[in-house]
């Protein structure tokens, strides 16, 4: 069984600058830490301060640089998410803004839109649009073309050929989409998808095809496919042609949260968060083996 610690000092962000609710963390090739924090939530007498949406940090914590936010040719997050940075070493954003979530400081529109950058920053591609999406109706177009409608809130992404989230559908993509796994809740007449934002601790209404809002992925060897919806408060597995294996419930607390696999090369336990603690599961059963307690943990980064 893996154990933890917590390293005093980590991370180490420059003086001039605060950090908001930091709401997802990257891994690279090389070890370091891209951080997506939300620049927005920070109160009124510390915005001025507020560092940009994205850190990139050595193993140690030292800052390396800093970018993000509203810019020329793509429309920037309303409300920072998820980051993922891939094989080739881009970074991806998205983000899960509801209009209907009247968060303060923020512009009533959805997040369908996921975003591709350099690691200095340059932008280089956006997949959909801002309040563009079409639910359900949603065609399953090119990426190397994409247009609006075509993904909802894309909270997290992963690769390598790839995954993506679009809100409640599971989407494995190789220039063309290959796979989607769920799709928007509807109501009791099935005419048209449910409006709104997500409700915690709901099951939806079923097993594994319909999703509620927000998921996120993990890809593990042999093209098995992890699912985890926080809304749900459930861990799912899948082949890679969308099937469902099991999936692991556990509806007392705010469980899944997030999830990443262990480094070993078997991948033997999968850690999922869960309120204030992190439970690690066995990758292979979806039993719960142990979990890591956290010092403090704010509910409010979802």
């Amino acid at each position: 069984m893996p154990t933890f610690a917590v390293e005093p000092g980590w991370p180490k962000v420059p003086a001039q600058w605060k950090l908001g609710d930091v709401s997802s963390i990257a891994i690279d090739a090389q070890g370091d830490a891209w951080v997506l924090h939300r620049p927005r939530t920070l109160k009124p007498q510390d915005a001025a301060m507020a560092a940009p949406p994205v850190l990139e940090l050595d193993p140690a914590g030292n800052f390396i640089k800093a970018w993000g936010g509203p810019g020329s040719g793509y429309e920037w997050v309303e409300r920072e998410h998820g980051i993922y940075v891939d094989g080739k070493g881009f970074v991806w954003i998205g983000g899960n803004n509801c209009p209907g979530l009247k968060l303060p400081g923020l512009k009533p529109v959805a997040d369908d839109q996921l975003l591709k950058f350099t690691q200095d920053g340059k932008f280089v591609m956006q997949i959909g649009h801002s309040n563009q999406s079409k639910g359900n109706a949603t065609p399953e177009t090119c990426i190397a073309r994409p247009t609006p409608g075509f993904i909802r809130r894309p909270t997290s992404c992963s690769w390598p050929t790839a995954t993506a989230i679009t809100g409640h559908r599971v989407r494995r993509r190789y220039r063309r989409v290959q796979a989607h796994v769920g799709r928007l809740r509807q109501p009791a007449g099935g005419r048209r998808p449910l409006p709104g934002c997500p409700q915690a601790g709901s099951q939806g209404s079923a097993r594994y095809v319909e999703f509620q809002h927000r998921a996120f992925a993990a890809r593990r060897q042999r093209r098995h496919g992890l699912c985890g919806r926080r809304e749900n408060r459930r861990v799912q597995t899948f082949t890679s042609d969308g099937k469902f294996v099991k999936q692991f419930v556990k509806t007392a607390t705010p469980f899944a949260r997030n999830v990443a696999l262990s480094p070993d090369p078997e991948q033997q336990y999968l850690y999922v968060g869960d309120d204030k603690s992190i439970d690690i599961l066995d990758r292979k059963t979806l039993d719960l083996v142990g979990s890591v307690e956290g010092r403090t943990c704010s509910a409010a980064a979802t």
